[in-house]
């Protein structure tokens, strides 16, 4: 599969990138390298090979929950620039 230049700026849009024709040269180039190598891969006979999650066993390690004392509130708000009581005030970013 070729990687085309309608390829990266549509990705970029995605991405929500501002792209420069420089840029979208470059990622072109390497996208086609990447696809190009996972081509390579896909030769490969993995027919004897079993599907797996992880290259390694893997076993969960849960630790028991402890508590410990954190930062006071008050402490933790004296440098905030907004505060309502015990809570940060953050500018909305969502209409």
């Amino acid at each position: 599969m070729k990687i085309t230049r309608g390829d990266v700026e549509h990705v970029g849009k995605l991405a929500r990138l501002d792209l420069s024709e420089q840029e979208v040269d470059t990622f072109t180039g390497q996208m086609d390298a990447i696809l190009a190598y996972v081509e390579k891969l896909n030769e490969l006979d993995t027919s004897q090979v079993s599907p797996t999650a992880h290259a390694v066993p893997m076993e969960n390690a849960f630790r028991e929950d402890v508590t410990s004392p954190s930062l006071a509130v008050d402490l933790s708000l004296a440098a905030a620039p907004d505060r309502v009581g015990d809570f940060f005030r953050v500018p909305k970013v969502i209409e």
